[in-house]
């Protein structure tokens, strides 16, 4: 099959190539999935998992990419809960070869049912941002109707789902970014906006809930903003500050089929919108994922037309 591979972490996307693969198979519990579109988070690239199975022991050149949306054309030993030909989407493993490529063995629990009015190149940009979002506020934040809540990179991938659901779920959202992000922040559903570049953020007063996908000095600062008995939560690691009466958590993403689910009725339903960018095709992901200028929005390789 053909593979986006990488064999050096420290070159990054500019590592990537396009290269013959042999086919993976599906072990016990796992399903065989005829990759239709794929997702990709260059910061992944950043982390050890990626070259490494769960022994530590290198595995390069892997094939990254971690969301994927398309088709079971086979069944592991012992895989219940799904069947050949359903159409899939979901959130792989960390440390086995990913969805940049024509199939990719995918354990069956990580998978959701795509329903068929939701495109797959739709599909495959849903899984990390859409679970960071739901995970971050309704787990770890335990958002509640009437809640504040401050969305730092509002206008972004996970920030815009964050946005949108928090603001379903109830609460007074303030998103926050660069200046030219103010209009699709305040789309997604913000209803003020904080320029970082040019506004002062402890204006912001205080909220019950921080989401942060900075870290450094952002993060530092948000935690001031947080109330008594509220909380920040972080994507970007460990915090750096915490809030005086409240949390901090930071987290890693898993799967969840049920999460799955909600998040692809959302889209159906016409109530949570995915911020894409660019879609190219498997041939073109290489020079996708290294462009020359700024993309706003998640980049969808369109594995199969």
């Amino acid at each position: 099959m053909k593979a986006i591979v990488v064999t050096d972490q420290a070159a990054g996307t500019a590592g990537m190539t396009l290269a013959e693969r042999p086919d993976p198979e599906a072990a016990g519990n796992d399903v065989l999935v005829e990759v239709h579109a794929s997702g990709f988070t260059p910061g992944e690239l950043t982390w050890p998992s990626n070259f490494t199975d769960r022994l530590g022991r290198d595995r390069t050149p892997s094939i990254p990419g971690h969301e994927l949306a398309g088709v079971v054309s086979a069944l592991g030993y012992g895989t219940t809960g799904l069947s050949v030909g359903q159409r899939v989407f979901g959130l792989t493993d960390w440390t086995r070869d990913g969805t940049l490529a024509e199939y990719a063995a995918v354990e069956a629990r990580n998978l959701a049912p795509l329903p068929g009015d939701v495109d797959f190149t739709v599909g495959a940009s849903l899984p990390i941002s859409g679970l960071t979002a739901w995970q971050g506020l309704f787990e770890h934040g335990r958002l509640q109707a009437g809640q504040s809540v401050l969305v730092h990179g509002a206008a972004g991938g996970v920030g815009s789902m964050v946005t949108q659901l928090a603001r379903e779920a109830g609460a007074y959202v303030i998103g926050t970014g660069r200046a030219g992000d103010q209009k699709p922040a305040l789309d997604f559903g913000a209803q003020e906006f904080v320029d970082l570049e040019n506004d002062v953020l402890e204006d912001v007063g205080g909220v019950e809930l921080v989401f942060d996908v900075f870290g450094g000095d952002i993060g530092r600062r948000s935690a001031g903003l947080v109330r008594a008995g509220g909380t920040l939560v972080t994507i970007a690691g460990p915090p750096e500050a915490r809030p005086v009466d409240g949390l901090a958590i930071d987290f890693v993403v898993v799967s969840d089929r049920a999460q799955l689910g909600e998040i692809a009725q959302r889209v159906r339903d016409g109530r949570l919108r995915t911020a894409i960018g660019t879609v190219a095709s498997l041939d073109d992901a290489v020079a996708a994922f290294n462009p020359t200028e700024r993309v706003k929005g998640k980049t969808i390789i369109r594995v199969r037309p």
